[in-house]
């Protein structure tokens, strides 16, 4: 099965969570990004709270005949890779990071922790995770104890503007598909070195603006301009040497992403005059036409 964008073929609505910084808001244009202003915290998580994750992955699962007490996080990829590309997307951007069984591992935006229960499962690693929304640290945590990663994995609820952890606690961290949504770069970055320890890598696996031309919505992680802040590459790379990374190597996934763009156009309705199109058809558009494009900037904080 062909895990795409949030599973959302599999899960119909389901979304998921991700940082949003406070901004005041004036009027826009919400079908351009004319005006950008990201939504609180909590209106994020009232709004993802209540989708009932869990029990659509397990409902899904054991559907499909799984012992839902017993799963792996291969038998999981189709519900909890939130991002282009799924599992494979995992094991490419942890294989930038030259992982082994010491390091300590941080999941920025974690959502339900399909990556970090892959990256541990793989590399033996610890891996600790971190997002916004209480309801898919709830779930990611049966998961993980559903796939017997309970010493492995750890998640927690909290911002990435503001984690809850001490200074250089982790070794490697990794980012995937969790800055669209996160204005403050500059912060984002700085949270990101100040929890690493000198010398330590990072990998941020984004959709960033790679073209000119208008970004039209609805885009998977954001039904309108207000809830988004895709950037450029540039615009990343400028925020994390500030930050004190400096940029190891930066990564075009757009050919990666061609089996996504392929299954999407195939399977999802073309748009209808007067009607939005369909999220993930149109994020598939916007990376065809090379104005989006899935990016990985692998990252090395100084010292």
């Amino acid at each position: 099965m062909l895990t795409i964008f949030f599973k959302d073929a599999i899960l119909p609505g389901d979304k998921t969570s991700r940082d949003k910084t406070s901004r005041d808001k004036t009027s826009r244009d919400n079908n351009s990004t004319r005006e950008c202003a990201v939504t609180s915290p909590e209106a994020i998580e009232t709004y993802y709270r209540g989708q009932g994750l869990a029990e659509r992955i397990f409902t899904a699962l054991t559907d499909e005949g799984h012992d839902i007490s017993r799963l792996t996080p291969e038998i999981l990829a189709p519900y909890d890779e939130f991002h282009v590309g799924g599992m494979a997307a995992t094991q490419r951007v942890a294989g930038r990071l030259h992982l082994s069984p010491s390091h300590r591992v941080l999941d920025i935006g974690c959502g339900a922790g399909g990556p970090a229960r892959a990256i541990a499962a793989a590399h033996q690693c610890h891996v600790t995770g971190i997002d916004l929304t209480a309801d898919f640290i709830t779930t990611g945590t049966r998961l993980n104890a559903a796939c017997g990663l309970q010493t492995l994995v750890s998640l927690h609820h909290g911002s990435a503007l503001d984690m809850p952890f001490g200074s250089a606690g982790f070794d490697r961290a990794v980012m995937l598909h969790v800055g669209m949504n996160i204005a403050d770069k500059s912060t984002l970055m700085a949270e990101a070195a100040r929890v690493l320890v000198p010398g330590g890598l990072f990998c941020a696996y984004d959709v960033m603006r790679v073209g000119d031309g208008e970004i039209s919505f609805p885009l998977p992680w954001a039904p309108d301009a207000s809830v988004s802040a895709v950037e450029t590459p540039d615009t990343y790379i400028t925020a994390a040497e500030n930050a004190g990374f400096e940029l190891l190597s930066r990564h075009d996934g757009t050919d990666a992403a061609g089996a996504f763009i392929t299954h999407v156009i195939a399977t999802k309705p073309a748009p209808t005059p007067g009607q939005p199109p369909d999220r993930f058809r149109n994020l598939a558009v916007h990376i065809e036409s090379g104005i989006l494009a899935p990016t990985e900037l692998v990252l090395r904080k100084a010292g």
